[in-house]
Protein backbone atom coordinates (compact mmCIF):
# COMPACT_ATOMS: atom_id res chain seq x y z
CA UNK A 1 0.00 0.00 0.00
CA UNK A 2 1.37 3.72 -0.92
CA UNK A 3 1.32 5.85 2.09
CA UNK A 4 0.55 9.93 1.61
CA UNK A 5 2.57 11.86 4.18
CA UNK A 6 0.95 15.44 4.16
CA UNK A 7 3.18 18.48 4.73
CA UNK A 8 4.67 18.71 8.63
CA UNK A 9 5.23 21.96 10.15
CA UNK A 10 8.36 22.06 12.23
CA UNK A 11 6.78 21.73 15.41
CA UNK A 12 5.07 18.22 14.32
CA UNK A 13 8.73 17.10 13.12
CA UNK A 14 10.29 18.41 15.90
CA UNK A 15 7.68 16.52 18.47
CA UNK A 16 8.29 13.05 16.49
CA UNK A 17 10.99 10.58 18.51
CA UNK A 18 14.22 10.71 16.98
CA UNK A 19 15.90 7.65 15.87
CA UNK A 20 19.26 7.48 14.20
CA UNK A 21 20.45 5.30 11.17
CA UNK A 22 23.85 4.21 9.89
CA UNK A 23 24.44 3.66 6.12
CA UNK A 24 20.77 5.48 5.63
CA UNK A 25 22.12 6.49 2.10
CA UNK A 26 22.65 3.35 0.85
CA UNK A 27 20.37 0.49 -0.45
CA UNK A 28 18.47 -0.99 2.60
CA UNK A 29 19.13 1.90 5.00
CA UNK A 30 17.16 4.43 2.55
CA UNK A 31 14.22 2.11 2.74
CA UNK A 32 14.46 1.69 6.21
CA UNK A 33 14.58 5.56 6.44
CA UNK A 34 11.25 5.42 4.65
CA UNK A 35 10.10 2.96 6.87
CA UNK A 36 10.41 4.90 10.22
CA UNK A 37 9.35 8.23 8.58
CA UNK A 38 5.53 6.43 7.55
CA UNK A 39 5.52 5.02 11.18
CA UNK A 40 6.14 8.87 12.75
CA UNK A 41 9.66 9.10 13.87
CA UNK A 42 12.03 11.41 12.53
CA UNK A 43 15.10 9.97 11.32
CA UNK A 44 18.90 10.85 12.09
CA UNK A 45 20.54 9.62 9.10
CA UNK A 46 24.55 9.22 8.54
CA UNK A 47 25.43 9.63 4.97
CA UNK A 48 28.98 8.86 4.40
CA UNK A 49 30.93 12.41 3.26
CA UNK A 50 31.54 12.91 -0.65
CA UNK A 51 33.24 16.32 -2.58
CA UNK A 52 29.77 15.99 -4.98
CA UNK A 53 27.68 16.24 -1.59
CA UNK A 54 25.44 13.43 -2.42
CA UNK A 55 23.70 11.92 0.05
CA UNK A 56 23.25 8.78 -1.92
CA UNK A 57 19.65 6.82 -1.94
CA UNK A 58 18.40 9.50 0.04
CA UNK A 59 18.75 11.95 -3.04
CA UNK A 60 15.95 9.95 -4.67
CA UNK A 61 13.74 9.74 -1.49
CA UNK A 62 10.49 11.59 -1.91
CA UNK A 63 10.25 15.57 -0.20
CA UNK A 64 7.61 14.74 1.75
CA UNK A 65 9.74 12.22 3.32
CA UNK A 66 12.77 13.60 3.46
CA UNK A 67 11.43 16.66 5.76
CA UNK A 68 11.41 14.45 8.60
CA UNK A 69 14.85 13.25 7.88
CA UNK A 70 18.21 15.26 9.33
CA UNK A 71 20.66 14.15 6.95
CA UNK A 72 24.58 14.23 8.97
CA UNK A 73 27.68 13.59 6.70
CA UNK A 74 29.98 11.10 8.51
CA UNK A 75 31.73 7.83 8.63
CA UNK A 76 31.13 4.86 10.90
CA UNK A 77 35.01 4.52 11.42
CA UNK A 78 35.29 8.14 12.93
CA UNK A 79 34.12 7.66 16.44
CA UNK A 80 33.16 11.42 16.69
CA UNK A 81 30.86 11.47 13.85
CA UNK A 82 29.30 8.31 15.14
CA UNK A 83 28.79 9.96 18.49
CA UNK A 84 26.69 13.28 17.17
CA UNK A 85 24.71 11.19 15.04
CA UNK A 86 23.11 9.07 17.97
CA UNK A 87 23.30 11.76 21.03
CA UNK A 88 19.45 12.49 21.78
CA UNK A 89 18.54 9.18 19.63
CA UNK A 90 16.33 6.59 21.36
CA UNK A 91 17.40 3.91 19.34
CA UNK A 92 19.95 3.74 16.58
CA UNK A 93 20.02 1.00 13.77
CA UNK A 94 23.45 0.38 12.60
CA UNK A 95 23.85 -0.85 8.95
CA UNK A 96 26.66 1.06 7.96
CA UNK A 97 28.97 -1.39 6.33
CA UNK A 98 31.20 -2.36 3.16
CA UNK A 99 29.13 -5.49 1.76
CA UNK A 100 30.21 -6.41 -1.92
CA UNK A 101 31.71 -10.10 -1.31
CA UNK A 102 33.78 -9.78 -4.39
CA UNK A 103 35.86 -6.17 -3.64
CA UNK A 104 36.38 -7.78 0.31
CA UNK A 105 38.75 -10.10 -1.59
CA UNK A 106 40.69 -6.56 -3.04
CA UNK A 107 40.33 -4.40 0.18
CA UNK A 108 39.77 -7.40 3.36
CA UNK A 109 41.78 -4.03 5.57
CA UNK A 110 38.97 -1.92 4.71
CA UNK A 111 36.05 -4.10 5.60
CA UNK A 112 37.82 -5.06 9.04
CA UNK A 113 38.06 -0.78 9.17
CA UNK A 114 34.74 -0.61 8.35
CA UNK A 115 32.40 -3.66 9.85
CA UNK A 116 34.81 -4.12 12.87
CA UNK A 117 36.03 -0.99 13.98
CA UNK A 118 32.62 0.69 12.81
CA UNK A 119 30.51 -1.34 15.05
CA UNK A 120 32.66 -0.52 17.98
CA UNK A 121 32.52 2.82 17.33
CA UNK A 122 28.87 2.32 17.34
CA UNK A 123 28.86 0.32 20.84
CA UNK A 124 30.66 3.08 22.45
CA UNK A 125 28.92 5.46 21.83
CA UNK A 126 25.51 3.82 22.61
CA UNK A 127 27.29 2.72 26.03
CA UNK A 128 28.23 6.18 26.69
CA UNK A 129 25.46 7.90 25.65
CA UNK A 130 23.38 5.45 27.35
CA UNK A 131 21.10 4.64 24.34
CA UNK A 132 17.96 3.04 24.47
CA UNK A 133 18.23 -0.14 21.90
CA UNK A 134 20.72 -0.32 19.57
CA UNK A 135 19.70 -2.59 16.24
CA UNK A 136 22.78 -4.68 14.70
CA UNK A 137 22.74 -5.26 11.01
CA UNK A 138 24.26 -9.04 10.82
CA UNK A 139 24.15 -11.33 7.11
CA UNK A 140 23.28 -14.74 6.20
CA UNK A 141 26.63 -14.91 4.76
CA UNK A 142 27.91 -15.21 8.42
CA UNK A 143 26.45 -19.18 7.95
CA UNK A 144 28.34 -19.89 4.86
CA UNK A 145 26.86 -23.30 2.73
CA UNK A 146 24.57 -24.28 5.01
CA UNK A 147 25.52 -27.71 6.93
CA UNK A 148 21.37 -27.68 8.07
CA UNK A 149 18.25 -26.18 6.58
CA UNK A 150 16.32 -24.52 7.30
CA UNK A 151 18.86 -22.40 8.73
CA UNK A 152 18.24 -21.73 12.70
CA UNK A 153 19.99 -18.76 14.59
CA UNK A 154 21.88 -21.45 16.44
CA UNK A 155 23.77 -22.76 13.38
CA UNK A 156 27.70 -22.42 13.22
CA UNK A 157 29.23 -19.33 11.50
CA UNK A 158 32.02 -19.60 9.00
CA UNK A 159 34.15 -16.96 7.60
CA UNK A 160 33.79 -18.19 3.75
CA UNK A 161 34.98 -14.63 2.78
CA UNK A 162 36.72 -11.63 4.39
CA UNK A 163 33.34 -9.59 4.05
CA UNK A 164 31.61 -12.49 6.08
CA UNK A 165 34.77 -12.81 8.71
CA UNK A 166 34.43 -9.22 9.10
CA UNK A 167 30.41 -9.11 10.03
CA UNK A 168 30.93 -12.29 12.28
CA UNK A 169 33.55 -10.29 14.33
CA UNK A 170 30.87 -7.11 14.16
CA UNK A 171 28.12 -9.74 15.45
CA UNK A 172 30.18 -11.28 18.49
CA UNK A 173 31.48 -7.61 19.49
CA UNK A 174 27.89 -6.79 19.87
CA UNK A 175 26.97 -10.41 21.83
CA UNK A 176 29.92 -9.03 23.91
CA UNK A 177 28.81 -5.47 24.71
CA UNK A 178 25.19 -7.72 25.65
CA UNK A 179 26.77 -9.90 27.81
CA UNK A 180 29.94 -7.39 29.29
CA UNK A 181 28.13 -4.43 29.92
CA UNK A 182 24.27 -5.28 29.24
CA UNK A 183 24.48 -3.20 26.59
CA UNK A 184 20.54 -3.47 24.75
CA UNK A 185 21.47 -4.26 21.54
CA UNK A 186 19.19 -6.86 19.15
CA UNK A 187 21.13 -8.24 16.15
CA UNK A 188 19.16 -8.56 12.94
CA UNK A 189 20.32 -11.16 10.41
CA UNK A 190 18.53 -10.33 6.78
CA UNK A 191 18.61 -12.93 4.19
CA UNK A 192 19.15 -11.49 0.70
CA UNK A 193 17.81 -8.46 0.40
CA UNK A 194 16.76 -7.29 -2.77
CA UNK A 195 14.60 -4.43 -4.55
CA UNK A 196 15.06 -0.79 -5.72
CA UNK A 197 17.96 0.73 -5.60
CA UNK A 198 19.92 -2.34 -5.08
CA UNK A 199 23.75 -2.63 -6.59
CA UNK A 200 24.03 -4.69 -9.45
CA UNK A 201 26.43 -6.45 -7.73
CA UNK A 202 23.65 -8.10 -6.56
CA UNK A 203 22.02 -11.10 -8.91
CA UNK A 204 18.71 -10.13 -9.05
CA UNK A 205 19.41 -6.41 -10.14
CA UNK A 206 22.18 -7.88 -12.64
CA UNK A 207 19.65 -9.94 -14.26
CA UNK A 208 16.90 -7.14 -13.96
CA UNK A 209 18.82 -4.26 -15.26
CA UNK A 210 20.25 -6.63 -18.48
CA UNK A 211 16.82 -7.57 -18.91
CA UNK A 212 15.24 -3.63 -18.86
CA UNK A 213 18.74 -2.47 -21.30
CA UNK A 214 16.77 -4.92 -23.83
CA UNK A 215 19.68 -7.71 -23.45
CA UNK A 216 18.55 -11.49 -23.60
CA UNK A 217 21.47 -13.31 -23.11
CA UNK A 218 22.83 -12.48 -19.26
CA UNK A 219 26.63 -12.74 -18.17
CA UNK A 220 26.12 -14.11 -14.70
CA UNK A 221 28.65 -16.26 -12.28
CA UNK A 222 27.64 -20.03 -10.73
CA UNK A 223 23.82 -20.49 -11.44
CA UNK A 224 23.70 -23.54 -8.89
CA UNK A 225 23.97 -22.00 -5.75
CA UNK A 226 20.54 -21.55 -3.93
CA UNK A 227 19.31 -18.08 -2.18
CA UNK A 228 16.44 -16.79 -0.02
CA UNK A 229 15.33 -13.60 -1.26
CA UNK A 230 13.75 -11.02 0.74
CA UNK A 231 12.20 -7.69 -0.35
CA UNK A 232 13.66 -4.68 0.89
CA UNK A 233 10.02 -3.45 2.38
CA UNK A 234 9.77 -6.73 4.00
CA UNK A 235 13.38 -6.20 5.48
CA UNK A 236 12.80 -3.14 6.49
CA UNK A 237 9.58 -3.80 8.72
CA UNK A 238 11.31 -6.51 10.30
CA UNK A 239 14.44 -3.95 11.57
CA UNK A 240 11.67 -1.34 12.73
CA UNK A 241 9.82 -4.61 14.23
CA UNK A 242 12.91 -5.40 16.35
CA UNK A 243 13.71 -1.75 17.15
CA UNK A 244 9.88 -1.76 18.44
CA UNK A 245 9.95 -5.13 20.59
CA UNK A 246 9.68 -5.60 24.11
CA UNK A 247 13.03 -6.20 26.11
CA UNK A 248 12.68 -9.94 25.14
CA UNK A 249 14.88 -9.48 21.81
CA UNK A 250 17.23 -7.60 23.73
CA UNK A 251 20.66 -9.65 23.30
CA UNK A 252 18.67 -12.13 20.71
CA UNK A 253 20.24 -12.78 17.09
CA UNK A 254 17.38 -13.16 14.51
CA UNK A 255 16.86 -14.20 11.23
CA UNK A 256 14.65 -12.02 8.56
CA UNK A 257 14.14 -14.13 5.32
CA UNK A 258 11.02 -15.98 3.37
CA UNK A 259 11.67 -19.22 4.03
CA UNK A 260 11.68 -20.07 0.12
CA UNK A 261 14.83 -21.11 -1.46
CA UNK A 262 15.40 -20.86 -5.36
CA UNK A 263 18.74 -21.63 -7.49
CA UNK A 264 20.27 -18.77 -9.60
CA UNK A 265 19.24 -20.51 -12.31
CA UNK A 266 15.78 -20.77 -11.55
CA UNK A 267 15.70 -17.21 -10.33
CA UNK A 268 16.79 -16.21 -13.80
CA UNK A 269 13.99 -18.07 -15.70
CA UNK A 270 10.97 -16.84 -13.02
CA UNK A 271 12.51 -13.39 -13.56
CA UNK A 272 12.50 -13.94 -17.81
CA UNK A 273 8.50 -15.08 -16.95
CA UNK A 274 7.63 -11.54 -14.69
CA UNK A 275 9.58 -9.55 -17.60
CA UNK A 276 8.23 -11.29 -20.13
CA UNK A 277 11.55 -12.46 -21.94
CA UNK A 278 12.80 -15.52 -23.25
CA UNK A 279 16.55 -15.57 -21.72
CA UNK A 280 19.59 -16.98 -22.22
CA UNK A 281 23.16 -17.10 -19.88
CA UNK A 282 26.52 -17.07 -20.09
CA UNK A 283 28.67 -17.49 -17.54
CA UNK A 284 31.68 -15.40 -17.19
CA UNK A 285 34.61 -16.78 -14.97
CA UNK A 286 35.43 -12.85 -13.70
CA UNK A 287 32.03 -13.48 -11.71
CA UNK A 288 33.06 -16.80 -10.29
CA UNK A 289 33.92 -16.39 -6.62
CA UNK A 290 36.95 -18.58 -5.68
CA UNK A 291 35.62 -22.51 -4.88
CA UNK A 292 35.98 -22.12 -1.41
CA UNK A 293 34.42 -18.79 -1.19
CA UNK A 294 30.89 -19.27 -2.69
CA UNK A 295 28.10 -20.23 -0.67
CA UNK A 296 25.79 -22.67 -2.24
CA UNK A 297 23.03 -22.56 -0.51
CA UNK A 298 21.17 -20.48 2.28
CA UNK A 299 17.85 -21.11 3.26
CA UNK A 300 16.09 -19.17 6.33
CA UNK A 301 14.06 -20.26 9.89
CA UNK A 302 12.65 -16.94 10.69
CA UNK A 303 10.38 -18.50 13.16
CA UNK A 304 11.99 -16.87 16.34
CA UNK A 305 11.53 -13.36 14.82
CA UNK A 306 7.59 -14.33 14.08
CA UNK A 307 7.50 -15.38 17.69
CA UNK A 308 9.21 -12.49 19.02
CA UNK A 309 7.59 -9.51 17.24
CA UNK A 310 5.04 -11.08 14.72
CA UNK A 311 7.20 -10.24 11.38
CA UNK A 312 6.25 -12.37 8.53
CA UNK A 313 7.17 -11.35 4.77
CA UNK A 314 4.18 -10.15 2.99
CA UNK A 315 5.60 -9.93 -0.67
CA UNK A 316 5.83 -13.27 -2.36
CA UNK A 317 9.08 -13.95 -4.56
CA UNK A 318 6.97 -13.00 -7.76
CA UNK A 319 5.45 -9.89 -6.70
CA UNK A 320 8.64 -8.14 -5.36
CA UNK A 321 10.34 -8.85 -8.81
CA UNK A 322 7.54 -6.85 -10.56
CA UNK A 323 7.81 -4.26 -8.56
CA UNK A 324 11.49 -4.51 -8.38
CA UNK A 325 11.51 -4.76 -12.31
CA UNK A 326 9.07 -1.72 -12.72
CA UNK A 327 11.51 0.06 -10.81
CA UNK A 328 14.51 -0.85 -12.93
CA UNK A 329 13.13 -0.31 -16.41
CA UNK A 330 12.28 3.87 -15.53
CA UNK A 331 15.54 5.16 -17.77
CA UNK A 332 15.87 7.42 -15.30
CA UNK A 333 16.80 4.17 -12.91
CA UNK A 334 18.30 2.15 -15.71
CA UNK A 335 20.53 4.81 -16.46
CA UNK A 336 22.57 5.25 -12.64
CA UNK A 337 23.35 1.64 -13.72
CA UNK A 338 26.37 0.42 -16.06
CA UNK A 339 23.99 -2.73 -17.50
CA UNK A 340 26.58 -5.59 -18.41
CA UNK A 341 29.79 -4.74 -16.61
CA UNK A 342 31.04 -6.53 -13.97
CA UNK A 343 30.30 -4.44 -10.73
CA UNK A 344 32.89 -5.69 -7.66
Amino acid sequence: MTQTLLPATSTESSSRPVVAVTGADGFIGSHLTEELVHAGYRVRAMAIYTSQGSYGWLDHVAPEVMQHVEVQLGDVRDAGSVRALMRGAQTVYHLAALIAIPYSYVAPRSYVETNITGTLNVLEAARDLGTARVVHTSTSEVYGTARTVPIHESHPLQGQSPYSATKIGADKLAESYFLSFGLPVVTLRPFNTYGPRQSARAVIPTIISQVAAGQRVIRLGDLRPTRDFNFVADTARAFRAVGEAGPEVLGRTLNAGSGREITVGDTVKLIGQVMGADLRVEQEDIRLRPEGSEVMRLLADHSELQALTGWAPQLTLEEGLRRTATWFTDPANLARYRVGEYTI
